[in-house]
């Protein structure tokens, strides 16, 4: 994350980050706290940030979900 920052002579955007990855690269960022995003200039990465901000809003209008497995979640109360 420094060197795509260093890269595009900006700041680490604020954390919570998603994060766009080619090739086990990372190439671009965005903050979901505040929006920011950084991007590797030296690659094409328009899209990956219109991208990664198309997954935020869509995050953003969808019920959270839990990622636990059905065995490790706990049980919901019937009242």
């Amino acid at each position: 994350m420094l060197r795509v920052a260093a890269l595009d002579s900006a700041r680490v955007p604020r954390s919570p980050l998603l994060v766009a990855e080619v090739d086990g690269e990372i190439r671009a960022a965005l903050s979901l706290d505040d929006g920011r995003s950084v991007a590797d200039p030296f690659h094409s990465s328009l899209d990956l940030v219109d991208l990664l901000r198309a997954r935020a809003d869509a995050a953003e209008r969808s019920p959270r979900r839990s990622w636990l497995p059905l065995s490790l979640r706990k049980p919901r109360s019937a009242y």
